[in-house]
């Protein structure tokens, strides 16, 4: 009898696996669907936000350059750009319900890209022909490394989803993974608040990487609060969990801090090495919180986390050749450089050393140096004054003559 079962019962469970594994191919076909989805929105969100900073951008020229007495925000161009600005963070956050996290993020690499091509053509940048290869080639091979890593990211990408309800998020918050990461996040950020509060280390690498893990915890609960949007709207109201509001509000404090320590390095470094030591950075943070948080390189195979690791060195190498070529702003001080008037005697202090201007093309003065072992071609030259003598035809005119009054005249 039991033999005489056991062929019915191969029989019966055939089905079942049969209708799983068509069941399969759909979804991940579908996932691949919502992937690309996601992808597009975020290239569609960064390039109309790079648009719209450098429309704002020309719109501040263009009044600096002029004499009109508006203000940057009584003008048509100003406006039209926060309105892309906006449509363009609205394309960001919406892709976040479509695409994993660690898809998303490295996206942003458009904008770099795009600001590049834009600074040529829009701002109208200067260039001679000849000069023009020598200048751009960095941009243009960083470029191109950037889209095919792009490619390579949006090709090998993770494929998890999930609904972002309040059960989901929660059941992620309290995993260990998780928790594990926050306290060593939270570790690092506390060393790295000591050593640039207290020990003054303002390196780039500190700011950034303090901006990084801020925005680390942005990116987590953006996708978080947009997912429990988009589910409400379907139907099944999520609004009414308190983790959707401990998650709105950890969003929008992460945010404030991670644009206060972005300007206060803006304040201390060009605006290049922000962009590429940042995006280097910030994505590295954000792919590894979204790996520990929503599990997105669960079930993944190694070829496609290993093409998509290869997808972000390229982007990153591209960017930071995007970067690399980009001039560094030289700060002007309105300074007079009193090495630069001739005839002017070098003032030295009681101990006999020069208080004289640095001469290394420096637009600042006032700086303590001993010039006496200088070479003759630095120190000032003394114009000979030749008083002029009334009635002699045999001296020649000096190039410099003081002229003497009597009180009289």
């Amino acid at each position: 009898m039991e033999g005489g079962n056991s062929p019915s019962l191969q029989l019966q469970q055939l089905p079942l696996a049969t209708a799983a594994v068509s069941v399969q191919p759909h979804t991940d076909s579908f996932s691949y669907k919502e992937n690309l989805i996601g992808a597009l929105l975020a290239i569609f969100g960064h390039l109309v936000t790079s648009i719209a900073l450098n429309l704002q951008k020309y719109s501040h020229i263009r009044l600096a350059g002029s004499k009109d007495p508006r203000a940057y925000f009584q003008t048509k161009t100003w406006w039209c750009g926060l309105l892309l600005l906006v449509l363009g963070e609205l394309g960001v956050f919406s892709s976040y319900v479509f695409a994993p996290l660690s898809l998303i993020v490295p996206l942003s690499a458009v904008s770099v890209i795009a600001s590049a091509i834009i600074g040529i053509i829009f701002i109208k940048e200067k260039w001679k022909p000849k000069e023009f290869l020598r200048r751009y080639l960095l941009s243009f091979v960083g470029c191109g490394l950037a889209i095919v890593g792009t490619y390579l990211l949006i090709t090998f990408g993770p494929n998890s989803h999930e609904k972002m309800t309040g059960e989901n998020i929660t059941r992620h918050l309290v995993s260990w993974p998780f928790l594990l990461y926050m306290l060593v996040e939270i570790i690092m950020f506390c060393l790295l608040l000591y050593f640039y509060k207290e020990k003054n280390a303002n390196y780039i690498v500190v700011i950034l990487l303090l901006v990084a893990l801020l925005g680390s915890m942005t990116v987590v609960t953006v996708k978080a609060v947009a997912g429990m949007i988009v589910v409400s709207i379907q139907g099944n109201l999520q609004l009414d969990y308190p983790i959707f509001y401990i998650m709105l509000v950890c969003m929008i404090a992460t945010a404030l801090y991670q644009a206060t320590f972005l300007t206060q390095a803006s304040q201390l470094y060009d605006s290049s090495q922000i962009a590429s030591v940042g995006y280097i950075l910030s994505t590295t943070a954000a792919i590894t919180a979204g790996a520990t948080f929503y599990l997105d390189f669960t079930g993944e195979d190694v070829l496609h986390i290993c093409m998509f690791a290869l997808g972000c060195l390229i982007a990153f190498l591209g960017v930071f050749l995007i970067t690399r070529n980009r001039k560094k702003s030289v700060p002007f001080e309105p300074y007079i450089s009193m090495d630069a008037m001739p005839g002017m005697q070098n003032m030295h202090d009681n101990k006999g050393i020069a208080v004289q201007p640095d001469l290394k093309a420096s637009f600042s003065y006032g700086a303590l140096e001993n010039n006496d072992n200088m070479p003759e071609i630095y120190t000032p030259a003394t114009l000979p004054i030749v008083q002029e003598q009334h009635g002699s035809t045999a001296v020649s005119a000096p190039p410099y003559r003081v002229l003497e009054h009597s009180k009289k005249e």
